[in-house]
Formats: C-alpha cells, sequence, structure tokens
C-alpha cells in the first residue's frame, strides 16, 4: 500500500483574496483534496467578484465562507485557525500581503490568519508596478521574517494583456509547496495506528437502542491526525453523523460493543498503536427482542449485561513494544478514576476529560483534557479544537514510541 503523502488527512484553510487569478482557487482546491486534504474556503468580498462561492463550496469538503457574521459560531475566525494544519492564501493581492502584514482583521479571512499558529503560505498574485513597489515589498519581506512561507510569484500573461513579475504561481506548484511545508510532521511514518470512535448501540429491540452522546468526532480527529503524520490509520468507528475520512484511511463501521470487539482485536496484533477513543457501552441487553416493544404492553423490564471490555483484552495480550491509548470520559473530577484505569487496563496513556465542562463534552468541536501516562506525565490540555487535542495526544505517543526505540523494545 502506498504511504499517504503530506496533504493526506490536513485540514487546509484555503483563502481567496480579490484578483483576477482568483479563478485558479477552484483547479487549487481539487487538487489539494485529490491528495486527501480536507479543504475549507475562505472568501474575502473582493473575491466574491472574480469567483463564486457557490463554485468552491461544490469542489470543496465544506461551504465557502467570506463572513465573520454568517455563521452560528460567535467566533468563527478562532475555530478556523486553531483547526487548520495550514492556512493557504491564493491569491494574495496586494492589499491582502499588506493587512496581514500591519496585523489587521477586518474581514474573516484576515481574522482568520491572524488567529492561527498552523503554518501559513500565501501565493502573491498582481500587476509587476505592484509587485515591485517598496511597500509590498516591505510586506513581504515582514512576512517571511515572521515565518510566513511565499510561493511566487511567477513571470508571465498578467491581466490586461500585459506580461511581466507577478502572475500566480500554477496550481501544482503551489500544491507541491504545501506538501513540502507540511512534509516535516511525519513522526509518525511507517507505523499502524488503530482508531477507535463513536458510541456503540446496543439494541433493544429492531427499533430502540442503548447508546451515549459520542459524536465519534474525537476519534475522527485522532485518525485524521495520525495519518497526516504518516503512519497507516485503520478507523474503526460507530459514528451515525457521517464524519470527514481522511484520505487512505481504512474504515471499519460497525454498531455494538461485540463489534467493535471483534474489528479491534483481530486487528491489534498487527498494529503499533492502539488508541481507544470510542464510547462502548458498558451494559447491554441481555435479550433483544424480536420485534418492536408496543408500548400499550407496558414498560418492559431491561435486564442488562457487562459489554466486553476491549481495552483490558487489549492490555492482556498486546504485544511488546506496542502503545495502548484509552480515553477516560467522566463527570467531575476524572483524574482519579482515570489514574485507575491507566493501571487497571495496562496501558501507557489515558486521555480523561470532564464531559460536563461546557465545550467539553460529547458532540462539540471542542475539547478539554489531560493526559497521564505511565511515564509520570500529566499534561493537562486546554479547551482547544478536536484536532488540536489530537495532536498533543499524538505528540506524546510519538515521545513514547521514541523513548521505546531507544530501549530496543520494537
Amino acid at each position: 500500500m502506498s504511504r499517504p503523502g503530506p496533504l493526506a488527512g490536513r485540514r487546509v484553510v484555503l483563502g481567496v483574496s480579490g484578483g483576477v487569478a482568483a479563478y485558479k482557487a477552484v483547479d487549487l482546491c481539487r487538487r489539494m483534496m485529490e491528495q486527501g486534504a480536507y479543504v475549507q474556503p475562505v472568501l474575502t468580498a473582493a473575491a466574491a467578484r472574480f469567483v463564486g462561492a457557490a463554485t468552491l463550496s461544490a469542489v470543496a469538503s465544506e461551504r465557502a465562507r467570506s463572513s465573520l457574521w454568517d455563521g452560528p459560531e460567535p467566533v468563527p475566525h478562532t475555530g478556523l485557525g486553531r483547526g487548520a494544519d495550514v492556512v493557504v492564501v491564493a491569491p494574495a493581492t496586494a492589499h491582502l500581503l499588506a493587512s496581514y502584514a500591519a496585523g489587521l482583521a477586518g474581514d474573516l479571512l484576515t481574522a482568520t490568519l491572524l488567529a492561527t499558529a498552523a503554518p501559513v503560505v500565501v501565493c502573491p498574485a498582481m500587476h509587476t508596478e505592484m509587485w515591485d513597489h517598496p511597500a509590498t515589498q516591505d510586506n513581504v519581506a515582514r512576512l517571511r521574517a515572521r515565518g510566513v512561507h511565499v510561493v511566487g510569484p511567477a513571470t508571465g500573461a498578467l491581466a490586461g494583456g500585459d506580461a511581466g513579475a507577478g502572475r500566480l504561481a500554477e496550481p501544482g506548484e503551489i500544491v507541491a509547496a504545501v506538501g513540502a511545508v507540511l512534509a516535516p510532521a511525519g513522526d509518525l511514518a511507517g507505523l499502524r495506528v488503530l482508531v477507535t470512535a463513536g458510541g456503540t448501540r446496543e439494541p433493544i429491540d429492531p427499533v430502540r437502542f442503548l447508546g451515549n452522546r459520542s459524536s465519534g468526532k474525537q476519534g475522527h480527529a485522532l485518525a485524521a491526525e495520525a495519518a497526516s503524520r504518516g503512519a497507516t490509520v485503520v478507523l474503526v468507528t460507530t459514528a451515525a453523523a457521517p464524519q470527514p475520512v481522511p484520505h487512505g484511511v481504512e474504515v471499519v463501521e460497525v454498531a455494538t460493543a461485540a463489534e467493535m470487539e471483534h474489528a479491534v482485536l483481530s486487528r491489534a496484533a498487527a498494529v503499533d498503536v492502539v488508541v481507544m477513543a470510542a464510547a462502548v457501552a458498558d451494559f447491554r441487553p441481555k435479550a433483544v427482542a424480536g420485534a418492536k416493544l408496543a408500548k400499550a404492553d407496558g414498560a418492559p423490564d431491561l435486564v442488562l449485561e457487562p459489554t466486553p471490555d476491549i481495552l483490558a483484552e487489549l492490555g492482556r495480550h498486546r504485544r511488546p513494544g506496542q502503545v495502548l491509548v484509552g480515553f477516560a470520559a467522566e463527570t467531575g473530577d476524572p483524574i482519579d478514576r482515570a489514574r485507575a484505569k491507566l493501571v487497571a487496563k495496562g496501558l501507557d496513556l489515558v486521555v480523561a476529560n470532564d464531559v460536563t465542562r461546557p465545550g467539553a463534552g460529547f458532540g462539540s468541536d471542542t475539547n478539554e483534557v489531560v493526559l497521564l501516562g505511565t511515564d509520570g506525565r500529566e499534561q493537562a490540555v486546554p479547551l482547544s479544537h478536536k484536532r488540536e487535542v489530537a495532536r498533543a495526544v499524538l505528540d506524546a505517543v510519538a515521545e513514547m514510541i521514541g523513548a521505546e526505540i531507544v530501549r530496543g523494545d520494537r
């Protein structure tokens, strides 16, 4: 199987500012999608005069956005900035470069640029006179000094029949440059990672089930992050709602705890890392009715039995060098229970969180956790986008694997 490329599973914010070359953003978006990226376009008001939001929405992973005020989030730029692996602006006009260099945040795109810690790639496009102007050159130099990556411009045909420096770099060149920016993050290359996601559904009858509120978002974020860092990933998911799946990730859909047990244990011996992010039911009905239970017959007496303890089985049968990660979703202070789970299940790392905290519960795009490890780690991850939490978890996993390689356990 071919190894996923550097864009596979990466969340790309594609900024488009108001130049004639904005039409090329559609091709650029398509090319990044073909390489497995998850692309969110963000247009300035001027960009919408050159390329339609509907066109970009049709080829991207999510609808194109252009306003700080048109979405359900009160601060959309922070969500976009925190969730991005890279922000690409193509074309980047002289006005956009000046605003960014000056730290102005007058629209969704410039606000997102100021709200992200991800790498930023700007692709200038303008007439030669504007590109050569000392103000533009000063702005570009200032951005380069801050670590912003600049691609182009090329020399060639420009708008209005002119020719010279200022032409937008070709989409293929931009994709390659973005890949080069992301490539150094391949610290999990060559590793096989299994991630579980979502909440199991234990049937009561053909219509009803016992379940939980897990959306699968954290597990899917972990799978995407692992793939983007070069791992070969299997995602065992129960998520009922559609979730983005990174290019190259093998997806195994299950519904019940028993199905998850089979899917995980039958694959565990072949992987290097198991991350059990799924919310697996602790109990299930002992007997499942063959037909829908009628309300007229009165409330049924449900007799429950324990479900399989998948984490404990993994701990008992783990092979040398394998890293096991569990989750402890609790109400109230989760630390003591998480520490007990770390020992009882034979884990290397447990991710603990209080699901009653605002923004950290099931179904949200954010999470707030504490990482506890057998290496003595107790690392708090403040309220962050779930992709950032995934990065912190896999950073810890990478450190543990590095330590095992030094010890000769792998």
